[in-house]
């Protein structure tokens, strides 16, 4: 589950060099000696370095991103690879959508639309994925469901009551805040209209305001404040406070309503074997379902097609599988998810999701050992709530007291634009022992419904970035197996000795290396160097 509501009130691979792979001229990987003294990137970035910087390279353009541009000039070049499927569990996908519309899976076993399983494989009609939700899209918290479930036996319930409580109140404190600051930029918006006799006036018409009645400064002000926030225009402010509303209105009447329960699908979500529910429609059942169109971007978005974005990945096809709705998702849905994708082909899975509550967590820790087994890839988003989750449970997760159950599982940190001491996403997860490695998270450029893009920050948009990677070894390098792929990813980043904010809160600082179990960020050149020294 995700909450983005903006608040208005207020280099590494070991020290040898790696021989190139194929090309006259050696290729070597990033020297650690030149990431300790990168220098700070101190202009603004350009409109395209902000549309990419998570493909761009922290030696050559002193902004942390993978290197992804870097390795595709000077080792992938021409060469395709093999294809390989990658599994998106997410919230509905616009398959038909201009930049992935040509790297969407299609299940050739299945004819569409006759009603008929004709690949047995349980699901009716699964063209592009399987759509475990139905028609759904609001649901309640993993632990709000607990307490409407009664499942007092959960030694956790006691917590999950005195959540529910405080977040219910704290929550319905910000819906009276937001609906006054949103009636306070209305009027304000109208009496700077007529000030300045434009409906459509700029920053410039607002700050030439020269006025003595009250109304009219108190306006300008309120203006002004919002222009200091990013906010271009009051249209924007109106637009964003109006959606910050939609996402607190969404909270209090479905995530934290105890009364409310969203599931249309009929079966048992105690059962695992009770299956087949769901159906075939993997798309997105409103526009404002972005989420896992997002993600698929971010992976797959073709390359160098002249249109919006360009995925990580260059030779992949995206298996879409609709699990996560507008709160938090089943368990037994993440976990029959993952075994769709592992019966069906996927090399590697995405899971960009998360929660603090898991009632059935064995059941999806059991489907990560059962995508181990068959040599799948699972890269998973770390979570946004700024914690250490050494010390506070995140699932799905692959251990149990820190005994890690699969050796194919990579949990993801988020990184931001700034190399430096700002360098992580002020709601970035972390922990030495259950994050793996960082790749950039914040403000990351990528498709959205209807042939739009735009931009989405959170952990959700750094795992699949090394989702992509995977894809991109396994691609040039099938040989190699989901356990070498993940230990090339971590050891193939880039070590960095700074010490970073963590958690957002400037008195809370620690060394980069102590918040991830690589200590490193991602990087797609250098993980392509590696892999290729492996027999």
């Amino acid at each position: 589950m995700k909450f983005n509501i903006r608040p208005l009130a207020y280099l590494f691979v070991s020290s040898a060099l790696f021989m190139g792979c194929g090309g006259t001229a050696d290729i070597i990987s990033t020297p650690v000696e030149n990431i300790d003294t990168s220098p700070l990137k101190v202009t603004e970035l350009t409109k395209a370095e902000k549309e990419n910087w998570g493909h761009l390279d922290l030696e050559k353009d002193t902004i942390p991103g993978m290197a992804v541009d870097r390795a595709y000039e000077e080792i992938i070049k021409g060469k395709k690879g093999k294809k390989v499927i990658v599994a998106v569990i997410d919230s509905g996908i616009d398959i038909d959508h201009e930049d992935l519309n040509d790297v969407i899976w299609t299940n050739e076993d299945e004819i569409p639309n006759n009603g008929i399983d004709d690949d047995k494989n349980g699901y009716v009609d699964d063209i592009h994925g399987w759509n475990f939700l139905g028609d759904a899209y609001d649901e309640q918290l993993e632990y709000v469901r607990m307490i409407a479930e009664k499942n007092t036996s959960n030694p956790r319930y006691e917590e999950a009551v005195a959540l529910q409580a405080s977040e219910y109140e704290l929550w319905t404190g910000r819906k009276t805040q937001y609906d006054q600051i949103y009636q306070q930029v209305v009027s304000a918006d109208e009496t700077l209209a007529k000030a300045t006799g434009k409906k459509d006036y700029t920053k410039e018409d607002v700050n030439a305001i020269t006025s003595e009645d009250a109304n009219v400064q108190q306006a300008k002000g309120i203006a002004q404040y919002m222009y200091s926030n990013g906010i271009e225009s009051m249209a924007d402010a109106k637009k964003e406070i109006k959606e910050a509303l939609e996402s607190i209105n969404e909270r209090l009447n479905y995530n934290l309503n105890i009364n409310f329960s969203g599931r249309t699908t009929k079966d048992d979500i105690n059962n695992l074997s009770d299956t087949g529910y769901g159906n075939g429609n993997v798309k997105h059942v409103k526009k404002s379902e972005s989420h896992g169109t997002h993600v698929a971007g971010i992976i797959a978005a073709e390359r160098n097609n002249g249109l919006g974005a360009n995925g990580v990945a260059n030779n992949v096809e995206i298996m879409a599988i609709r699990v996560v709705p507008n709160g938090d998702e089943y368990d037994k849905d993440v976990a029959l998810s993952i075994r769709y994708a592992v019966d069906n082909g996927a090399k590697v899975i995405n899971g960009s999701f998360g929660k603090s509550f898991s009632p059935h967590s064995e059941w999806v820790r059991d489907a990560i050992k059962y995508a181990a087994d068959n040599d799948v890839v699972f890269v998973h988003a770390a979570g946004n709530d700024s914690n250490n989750i050494d010390e506070k449970p995140n699932f799905p997760d692959d251990n149990v007291d820190f005994v890690e159950v699969a050796d194919n599982y990579i949990r993801v940190g988020s990184l931001t634009q700034n190399y430096g001491s700002k360098m992580v996403s002020g709601f970035s997860n972390y922990g030495k022992k259950n994050v793996d490695v960082f790749a950039p998270g914040s403000s990351i450029y990528s498709t959205t419904p209807e042939n739009e893009y735009d931009f989405k920050g959170g952990t959700s948009m750094a795992a699949p970035g090394v989702a992509g990677i995977a894809a991109l070894i396994r691609s040039q390098y099938p040989k190699l197996t989901a356990a070498q792929v993940k230990q090339v990813i971590l050891d193939s980043g880039l070590p960095l000795t700074t010490k970073v904010v963590v958690g957002g809160d400037a008195s809370n600082v620690k060394p980069f290396a102590d918040l991830s179990k690589s200590g490193k960020i991602a990087n797609a050149f250098n993980a392509l160097i590696m892999a290729s020294k492996i027999k």
